[in-house]
């Protein structure tokens, strides 16, 4: 089956919003054993948009359309497909009511554009929206099949896996499907892992491994084509013990929404542990990136941003003359943050950051030089490290440090 998606939104063609929801349908659709053969992005503009409607009737069995389905003039691309198909559009009762329900709730006044993301196609089905108000629609003529979505990603997704989905399995059944697994790495470069995993990458034809490179980890996409869903899961298992036999001092988890945030939490939640931390360089982000976390209250109650001398002393209680002797960046700055967060907090663990985020030096130490020091029952440690990149780089790696060196103590 041929399939093909279309995005709609001038914001994309500016580059004012990157096209992330095409990454998601195309494995998606994947998974189904669904071949997407085209991606295409146009404009807020009618006519352009009827043109490619035109050429995709001609070459895919099922277009998916993204964005443009919001309140807007320039929200267009119900009524433009609409008009393709020859379906009057008319209002989703239920989707009505949940947009009412909104404006009231919020106490906003609701304005007469709304009722825009309400209109489906009057013999299609509609899709409720778990995360917005605009309603999506899938319809099919004799030859091809429509499936409208809204843009914002979290209502994409959302709407996809809860209610597209399980509608193309049910319409459109797969003699092979694909499976897939992600495996996470943290402390391997991708250069390093593919070294380590050449042959394997060379010689693949099914199942197939698929590094990516993101910001301080790789994730590695196993996937197998199968007609037999528990053989298949055969061939992945096997391939996995192959990887890992490699790699997998470096893993730390799977899936690919999950993230070393999240390993890390969910291991103190598991093993009933806490965790403060006291931040220089950092700044804060360390503790806003286990805030993202839902459920983190559990482990997390609260830190510390100790960004000068003056508030590492006044905040942590940490003696000035071991400042001054040694210095903010420094082994000792970094053990006695960590001890000292500990104490205060009254926590199992902290996790202590100093170092020279850029883009000058720091008492005389270069850019990229962080501590990092871990703090527990059984006393402290610390590791030197040397990032490279920007500012922002450089920060974020701490974390992700930080976050790791946290992972290794929870599971020794």
């Amino acid at each position: 089956m041929k399939a093909e998606i279309i995005a709609v939104g001038t914001e994309l063609l500016l580059g004012q919003v990157v096209n992330t929801n095409a990454t998601f349908l195309s494995e998606e659709l994947a998974s189904l054993g669904i071949d997407v053969f085209y991606h295409s992005v146009v404009g807020d503009n009618p006519n352009r948009l009827e043109e490619l409607l035109t050429i995709a009737d001609k070459r895919s069995d099922l277009i998916v359309l993204c964005g443009g389905l919001g309140p807007t003039d320039d929200d267009l691309t119900k009524q433009v497909t609409a008009r393709h198909v020859g379906q009057e559009l008319v209002r989703d009762e239920p989707g009505y009511h949940q947009l009412k329900a909104f404006f009231e709730n919020s106490q906003r006044r609701m304005t007469e554009n709304n009722l825009r993301q309400t209109l489906v196609f009057k013999d299609g089905e509609s899709l409720p929206n778990p995360n917005g108000l605009a309603i999506g629609i899938f319809y099919q003529t004799a030859a091809t099949s429509y499936l409208l979505l809204p843009g914002p990603p979290s209502e994409l997704q959302a709407m996809f896996l809860t209610h597209a989905k399980p509608l193309l399995l049910e319409q459109f059944p797969q003699e092979e499907v694909l499976l897939s697994r992600v495996l996470r790495y943290y402390g391997i470069g991708e250069s390093a892992l593919v070294t380590e995993l050449a042959d394997l990458i060379e010689n693949q034809v099914n199942p197939t491994i698929a590094p990516y490179a993101k910001p301080n980890e790789v994730t590695l996409r196993l996937t197998v084509k199968t007609a037999d869903e528990a053989q298949g899961i055969k061939q992945l298992d096997a391939l996995e013990e192959t990887v890992q036999a490699r790699v997998g001092a470096y893993f730390y988890g799977y899936g690919e929404q999950n993230s070393l945030a999240e390993t890390v939490v969910d291991l103190l939640i598991e093993k009933k542990k806490t965790v403060t931390a006291a931040e220089s360089l950092t700044a804060g982000l360390f503790q806003a990136t286990l805030g993202g976390i839902p459920g983190v209250s559990e482990v997390f109650s609260g830190g510390f941003v100790t960004y000068s001398a003056g508030t590492k002393s006044k905040l942590l209680g940490i003696d000035s003359a071991l400042l001054e002797s040694y210095g903010t960046v420094s082994q000792e700055c970094a053990e006695a943050m960590a001890v000292y967060a500990r104490k205060q907090a009254e926590t199992d663990y902290a996790v202590a950051f100093t170092g020279v985020a850029g883009p000058d030096e720091l008492e005389g130490q270069p850019k990229g030089t962080v501590w990092i020091a871990l703090a527990s029952d059984k006393g402290v440690s610390s590791q030197l490290y040397h990032f490279n990149r920007d500012r922002s780089y450089i920060r974020h790696s701490a974390v992700m440090a930080g976050l790791n060196q946290i992972r290794k103590e929870l599971l020794n």
